[in-house]
């Protein structure tokens, strides 16, 4: 199912189980957080991320009534499928009781997510939905909507100079709406220019980003050296990536959750403290450490070697991180 026949079923019948994947985090965000505010299921939500799914507590948590007096959601996030038999014993159980849903985003690959459709089709009462990337047009209505929402003057030009400086980031666009509604006036270019990070910045949090989900990275490479970055300003922020996400792995296993002001003295905005929270989990801490050591070599290498080999030793040692993941 795309989007928009999905958006229509959500404003008719909710499915009882859904199914969510694809290459736009950010909408697939959107999409879990209004599913949770029609289902009214905020107070008895539970969450199982990654490593923390287990059939039998899902099972359990599906089988009982809320605690709450409304209704049950289990919100699973996984770049692993879901044995079959474990997926749809667990759609049925939602079928079972009116009052139990079910979201599974599944954050591996797309091409193998198919598989996992079968399990929820309309006949089981469930529904599936793939996320593409939106173009500028669809980028520009999402972020109108949102301004409409948070109450921010900002006219079409505007949201289209902001989603061009930020390379067409939805996320990161709809985060400096976020910041930029505090000014309680009309946002036009000006304030974008004054408020708004560089490109460059931008840039570097995409190729970081692509780096640890394992996606090409070259363009984005040639990109930021265009930019004017060079190859050890771009691995200071590697390394400043991995200690924050080091600091994120070992406040999850101390603590059980996440706060990124605890961490890091500041509050991340929402998708970003779950980006990085979702990275530390995937991440064991043996791999973390040869991270470390393999960026620390990569520094040594790049400090002795002439100018014209550093390019191409970041190319290599950055693939060579990518494989340890």
């Amino acid at each position: 199912m795309y989007q928009r026949e999905f958006e229509n079923l959500l404003r008719t019948s909710p499915p009882r189980a859904v199914l969510l994947y694809g290459e736009n985090s950010y909408l697939i965000s959107s999409y879990i957080q209004h599913y949770i505010n029609i289902t009214e299921t905020a107070q008895s939500l539970r969450r199982e991320y990654y490593d923390e799914y287990e059939f039998k507590t899902a099972k359990s948590y599906l089988s009982q009534s809320s605690l709450f007096g409304g209704a049950n959601l289990l919100l699973i996030k996984r770049d692993k499928k879901i044995p079959k038999k474990e997926l749809e014993t667990l759609i049925t159980l939602v079928n079972k009781n009116p009052n139990n849903y079910l979201l599974f985003e599944y954050k591996g690959e797309a091409k193998n997510a198919k598989t996992l459709q079968n399990s929820f089709s309309p006949k089981k009462g469930a529904n599936w939905v793939r996320v593409f990337e939106p173009n500028m047009r669809d980028s520009i209505e999402i972020l109108k909507r949102k301004a409409q929402h948070i109450g921010l003057k900002i006219d079409h030009y505007a949201l289209q100079y902001l989603l061009l400086l930020l390379n067409n980031n939805l996320a990161l666009s709809a985060n400096e709406l976020d910041k930029l509604a505090i000014l309680k006036g009309k946002i036009t270019t000006k304030e974008i220019d004054k408020l708004v990070y560089s490109t460059a910045s931008i840039a570097t949090e995409q190729l970081i980003n692509a780096l640890f989900e394992k996606k090409p990275i070259i363009d984005t490479i040639n990109r930021l050296i265009e930019l004017g970055s060079d190859e050890f300003a771009i691995l200071r922020s590697t390394q400043f990536f991995v200690n924050q996400l080091f600091l994120f792995h070992t406040f999850m296993k101390l603590n059980g959750h996440i706060d990124s002001k605890a961490i890091l003295g500041y509050k991340l905005p929402k998708q970003i403290e779950e980006q990085k929270a979702n990275l530390a989990l995937r991440i064991k801490s043996p791999t973390l450490l040869k991270i470390f050591e393999h960026l620390l070599e990569l520094e040594l290498r790049l400090k002795s070697s002439p100018s014209t080999n550093r390019e191409l030793l970041l190319y290599g040692g950055f693939m060579k991180l990518q494989s340890y993941l």
